[in-house]
């Protein structure tokens, strides 16, 4: 195999590779990425034995072949070579090394046989639609905050991408939840979309995807099935397993009779907290929020290290009301809100608290509250 790249484009390519696998595995064959060539294209396949990537890019191909190489390492030296440089890779089949070349730069890699190399067995999708990166990118960004870290819940590790009843009719959802705060998201249901199976997508590859996702106008094509679930763009697909067990019913855990309500600017209302949160004590980080009418006042009291205490003007019109949170909830669930206002929706202070962008319901937030 002999081909030649541009920089800039291998780059691209090995970085998605190298991220997919794992630095730490007892299977050696893992830490490396599959090149291929053939007419003039080269393709890049890298696979952690969950979530397989093929990036094809566009190369001169002065011998066709294939061969496998650490991806780590492969990255670390493209990242290194001068812009704008062509990349020459070759492997004679014999030694046993695969040279880059790049100007006066010369390195010999050692490669194992691209036959163990473990292809991803491919899966009957049952559904494949196709939806916009920026609707794709908006449902996984925020919704994962909210993915649980905790293995034992292993369900709760990923977002739930499901077909969903909302207020206009049927709409592509995502939910994550840890149990202490709940993201939902929805966007109008693509063509196509109506029969998918409900699937937890593991929090490795919703990061994997969103890399795929900062083009605008890029269409992915998502195909989904039972157990695999495939995100493709013209020139790079990403296939994984997704989580295997049931994601609970969520819609219990949304309030539907909070009728306090409190409006408040978004981005104010994130930097007080995070100011008064500077004092609190790391372990709890709580957040108090006394609300009267038109007004809020936010304190912490940590009798270690001291106290702090701001107020905003808000729109409040009910009755007097204090509550308290974790500041760190309170920050991720603050930092979605993309326009100007966020309305929080309360019941009592040991009930759940409804979160939402002014008046749009196709996002919407609970967090728990916590003594204070």
């Amino acid at each position: 195999m002999k081909l030649s790249i541009e920089r800039a484009i291998l780059l691209k390519a090995v970085s998605q590779a190298q991220s997919v696998v794992e630095r730490r595995n007892t299977i050696p064959i893992l830490a490396n990425v599959l090149i291929e060539a053939k007419g003039d294209n080269v393709s890049f396949r890298a696979t952690d034995l969950d979530i397989e990537i093929l990036d094809r890019v566009t190369g001169v191909v002065e011998r066709p072949g294939a061969s496998t190489v650490s991806a780590v390492t492969l990255h670390e030296i493209v990242r290194k070579l001068p812009d704008g440089s062509l990349v020459t890779l070759a492997d004679d089949g014999v030694s046993g090394r695969l040279t880059v070349e790049a100007g006066r730069s010369n390195f010999s890699l050692a490669t194992l046989p691209k036959e163990d190399f473990p292809e991803m067995t491919t899966s009957e999708y049952t559904v494949d639609f196709t939806v916009s990166a920026m609707t794709l990118r908006r449902l996984f960004d925020k919704s994962k905050f909210a993915i649980s870290t905790e293995e034992t819940r292993y369900y709760l590790n990923g977002v739930y991408l499901h077909v969903a009843e909302g207020d206009d009719g049927e709409v592509l959802r995502c939910v994550a939840t840890d149990g202490h705060r709940l993201a939902r998201i929805d966007a109008d249901l693509p063509e196509n979309a109506k029969q998918m199976p409900g699937v937890i997508v593991p929090r490795k590859t919703v990061g994997e995807v969103r890399k795929l996702l900062d083009d605008d106008d890029a269409q992915i094509v998502v195909s989904v099935s039972e157990t695999k679930v495939r995100f493709a763009t013209q020139d790079v697909t990403l296939t994984s397993k997704v989580i295997d067990g049931t994601f609970p019913d969520y819609s219990r855990v949304i309030p539907s009779g909070n009728t306090r309500k409190l409006e408040v600017d978004a981005a104010d209302f994130a930097k007080a907290v995070d100011r008064v949160a500077t004092v609190s004590s790391e372990r709890s980080r709580a957040v108090k929020m006394s609300l009267d009418e038109d007004r809020l006042i936010l304190s912490v009291n940590a009798p270690d290290s001291g106290a702090a205490e701001e107020e905003l003007a808000v729109a409040y019109g009910d009755e007097k009301l204090e509550i308290g949170f974790n500041a760190k909830y309170l920050l991720e669930i603050a930092s979605q809100v993309d326009r100007e206002n966020a309305v929080f929706l309360f019941n009592s202070s040991g009930d759940p608290t409804l979160m939402r962008e002014g008046n749009d319901t196709s996002a919407i937030y609970v967090v728990m509250p916590m003594r204070v």
